[in-house]
């Protein structure tokens, strides 16, 4: 080893000796080294100068008053602050249990007395250049788990951006495909109200003018119970009139929904957006064989326009939503209200908007479902996680949801849940948004 000193050396040694001689022959023979040397003559002093100034490595001392050397290293291989430093164990004693005693309580190399001052440097030096190694691989470590996280969140961001796309098309081509024939459908069927009220009217008129009508034409009037076509005709008409009304709506709602011309960021009315969605949802909420039909119940604030991506913002919404009718499916509700099916709460939904005084909107999406467990409740927003059965979900819903907010809109979303309470989602996002 090369005895000269190092002047570009900066490391920081922490000498701990009860004995001043050898505190002095360590501090000068490190300081010829270029070291940075500090002094601690006792095992408290040595913990409280770790914690004041972390050291590279620590030099201690086996047999000392009030707290031996083996305490000491216990101490701070239990502290997460310093447990990572090395610790050389210096002593007069040479026997191997010492030795195994030292290295048990943590010690990195252990120096019998009286020492050799190259030894000494050597073991330092090569304690350190071990150090250094460590710090080099634990930051590459760190490098390589931030690639890692951006690579999927990227991963996320193209697969969420193709279920876009995809939707975009497909709502473009299905509004497309029925808007013409429902059009056709509603504006045709005003006239054919018209023309079987000008039918019966002919009929009634042909009633009144003869009266004594041949038998086989009164067989087939009874046989057809002319009276109740008469009296059920508007009503049908009415039906297929409100059922046109309503493909119509689901239309607009497809395109309120997916917003393909609202790509850009605009102010828009948060409420058509959860009803838009709600309505796309509804096959979801309806009566199945495991439950009854999901209680929706809105409670809206009075709300400003918010700027925002209108059609992200609506992912956002889907994704929650299918998930809280997914804790639902199996029935279940919050405790407290038996195991019976009749005792069993209504599986309900609410959702909840207001403007808060932080001049953000914050829309709460809540469920009296099972509730979420503690482990998967840290981890709900993380790419690929799941808590469904195999090829029931991609794990990506609420990672997607989870950038929209955060990301697309500086907002924040949270989940507050415990088993058997149910959860609630908490979307927070600003009303104005800074371009």
């Amino acid at each position: 080893m090369n005895s000269e000193p190092d002047k570009t050396s900066k490391e920081n040694i922490l000498v701990v000796d009860d004995t001043p001689d050898n505190v002095r022959l360590l501090t000068a023979m490190l300081n010829e080294q270029g070291y940075k040397v500090r002094k601690a003559l006792n095992g408290p002093m040595a913990i409280t100068a770790c914690q004041m100034v972390l050291p590279d490595l620590i030099l201690l001392d086996i047999n000392m008053p009030q707290m031996n050397g083996y305490e000491v290293c216990h101490k701070l291989k239990a502290d997460e602050k310093t447990r990572e430093v090395p610790v050389i164990f210096i002593s007069a004693l040479d026997d191997v249990l010492d030795k195994v005693k030292a290295f048990d309580a943590g010690g990195a190399d252990y120096i019998t007395k009286p020492f050799q001052r190259g030894e000494v440097l050597s073991r330092i030096e090569s304690q350190l250049k071990l150090r250094s190694l460590q710090l080099t691989l634990h930051r590459k470590n760190d490098s390589l788990e931030r690639a890692l996280a951006e690579l999927k969140a990227a991963q996320v961001q193209l697969i969420h951006n193709e279920k876009m796309a995809a939707l975009g098309q497909l709502v473009a081509g299905i509004a497309h495909e029925i808007n013409n024939p429902i059009n056709f459908i509603y504006g045709n069927l005003e006239h054919a109200t018209q023309y079987v009220q000008d039918l019966v009217s002919i009929l009634e008129l042909y009633q009144e003018e003869y009266p004594n009508i041949a038998p086989i034409i009164q067989d087939k009037i009874n046989e057809l119970d002319l009276n109740f076509l008469r009296e059920d005709a508007p009503n049908v008409m009415g039906a297929m009139r409100r059922g046109a009304e309503r493909i119509r709506q689901l239309v607009v709602s497809l395109r309120n929904f997916s917003r393909l011309d609202e790509a850009e960021m605009k102010p828009v009315d948060i409420h058509e957006g959860t009803d838009s969605t709600l309505l796309m949802l509804q096959h979801r909420l309806a009566e199945t064989e495991t439950r009854p039909a999901i209680t929706v119940i809105k409670e809206y604030g009075k709300l400003p326009p918010i700027t925002c991506y209108a059609s992200q913002l609506n992912q956002v919404f889907m994704h929650v939503l299918n998930n809280a009718i997914d804790a639902l499916e199996d029935g279940r509700g919050a405790p407290g209200t038996g195991h019976g099916k009749e005792e069993a709460p209504r599986p309900t939904i609410w959702i909840r908007t207001e403007l808060t005084a932080n001049n953000t909107v914050l829309i709460r999406i809540a469920d009296n479902g099972p509730g979420i467990s503690e482990p998967a409740l840290s981890r709900l927003f993380d790419p690929f996680f799941t808590t469904k059965k195999v090829g029931s979900g991609a794990g990506l819903g609420l990672s997607i949801s989870y950038q929209i907010v955060v990301q697309q809109h500086k907002g924040q979303l949270t989940c507050s849940s415990s088993p058997g309470q149910g959860a609630e989602f908490a979307i927070e996002i600003p009303v104005r948004q800074n371009r």
